[in-house]
């Protein structure tokens, strides 16, 4: 049995190909299938079943297309209301793909429906494909479907869990698609796993715990924000998602461009931070092209808000639109690329201030701005500081502490978006360019 690892670094998600050297299964493909293809192709194996764990809730699933393409059969919860033809699935089914077995397990948790499939081929370890259930070292956060769901599904949660663990040998080797990063997890053990079950059993916080309530209890407590644009997820791929379209946007010139911006719609410029801090046209919206590009514009990003991009160059926008493709985010309305001063040579130009935290040390009694999220803030902040994180701040700027703000995050990205925003809004803001864990070494006073 061979397992290919397809990694989405953006969203913290995996998808896999299992295959036995002829004939493979997709689990949980991403929208952009061609990475999936040429895979394939490089294995010189013929995709021919693709298997949803869930309905996905932070992006759009490529399954649909990728079965159109190939002609494979889509494997799917039975008890899922899926707007499209597929083949149905329940606990106890089992399918047979080349010499590979493909059990069915209903795992209830991350979802009510949700399935984790177990692949075997005779003599060796099998594999388990787990979603979004047992994740390693933690499980599948519970609150994504109703909140007032949590707790019945962080139930069904431990217990699918412990039925997995208890029906699979110590060398299985389990496969999660989330829980790399992805807002999809929730509390995670200090443990590394080696992604064998049995090494599982001592480090996942579900199968460690000894108490179902308790278990239960720390789970919701320790559930945080997730982005916005997760509620727009469930019901694109409900209703099977569209193939991606990675066209070109239209070429936006310095005219229309001054028109979008007098509008208020979302100019995203994607260079690095610093250099958005240094210069950037006036009325933009500074978010870095880096690996939370997609997760922080989805989250904060008015649904259905026209948003053009710019960029250096026109790598840098493809980038951009198949990042964006994933979470539904389709078809900018426009970009440009080529640089500032191509963009608009003419136009008012803006800039702000960047300190790291031993500069802010320096600085009698300055107003800081926390942007994290609040089990962060509850974790240690800087004493007397604001709290309003990032997600929240278009809905509180009217929260925002006057004169000079010192704006800070973890490690510098959401910080910068936020002073964008702050600077569109007319507010007079400094980035504060650092990792939080050096504001305790710059001598700045901590609260617990």
């Amino acid at each position: 049995m061979n397992v290919i690892t397809i990694d989405t670094a953006s969203l913290g998600d995996r998808s896999y190909i299992v295959h036995d050297g002829t004939v493979g299964l997709v689990i949980d493909p991403q929208r952009d299938i061609q990475r999936v293809v040429e895979q394939a192709e490089q294995a010189a194996i013929e995709i021919t079943h693709v298997a949803e764990t869930h309905v996905h809730n932070d992006y759009v699933s490529g399954g649909l297309t990728l079965c159109r393409i190939t002609g494979a059969t889509y494997l799917h919860a039975a008890a899922e209301p899926l707007r499209f033809d597929y083949h149905a699935v329940s606990d106890g089914d089992s399918v047979d793909i080349g010499s590979m077995r493909v059990e069915v397990r209903h795992t209830p948790g991350h979802t009510p429906h949700h399935l984790s499939y177990v692949v075997t081929i005779e003599g060796e370890a099998p594999a388990v494909f787990t979603g979004g259930s047992m994740l390693y070292g933690t499980v599948g956060r519970t609150d994504l479907i109703d909140p007032e769901s949590t707790d019945e599904l962080a139930h069904a949660q431990y217990r699918s869990v412990h039925a997995l663990a208890d029906s699979l040998p110590d060398d299985a080797l389990v496969y999660p698609t989330h829980g790399f990063g992805s807002f999809c997890a929730s509390a995670s053990s200090d443990m590394e796993s080696d992604g064998t079950l049995g090494t599982e059993r001592r480090a996942n916080i579900a199968l460690t715990a000894t108490d179902e309530d308790a278990f239960v209890r720390e789970l919701v407590a320790g559930l945080d924000a997730f982005p916005k644009y997760y509620a727009q997820m469930g019901p694109l791929n409900t209703a099977g998602a569209t193939a991606i379209d990675l066209s070109p946007p239209a070429e936006v010139d310095p005219v229309e461009l001054a028109r979008r911006i007098h509008r208020g719609e979302w100019v995203v410029d994607l260079r690095n931070r610093r250099e958005f801090a240094t210069s950037h046209i006036s009325g933009t919206i500074g978010v870095e092209l880096a690996g939370g590009f997609s997760t922080y514009l989805g989250w904060l990003l008015p649904w259905g808000m026209p948003v053009t991009l710019l960029a250096d160059s026109r790598e840098e926008i493809t980038e951009a639109q198949e990042q964006l493709a994933r979470i539904g985010v389709d078809r900018p309305t426009g970009a440009a690329d080529g640089g500032i001063d191509q963009w608009a040579p003419d136009a008012d130009r803006s800039s702000y201030d960047v300190v790291t935290f031993t500069e802010l040390g320096d600085i009698d009694s300055p107003t800081v701005l926390d942007t994290r999220r609040k089990g962060e803030y509850a974790a240690g902040h800087l004493d007397g500081s604001t709290h309003i994180p990032l997600h929240e701040l278009l809905g509180r700027l009217d929260e925002v502490p006057d004169g000079l703000v010192h704006v800070h995050c973890q490690s510098g990205y959401r910080a910068s978006i936020a002073v964008s925003l702050l600077d569109r809004a007319g507010h007079d803001a400094v980035l504060i360019d650092d990792s939080f864990d050096n504001a305790a070494d710059s001598g700045i006073s901590l609260a617990d």
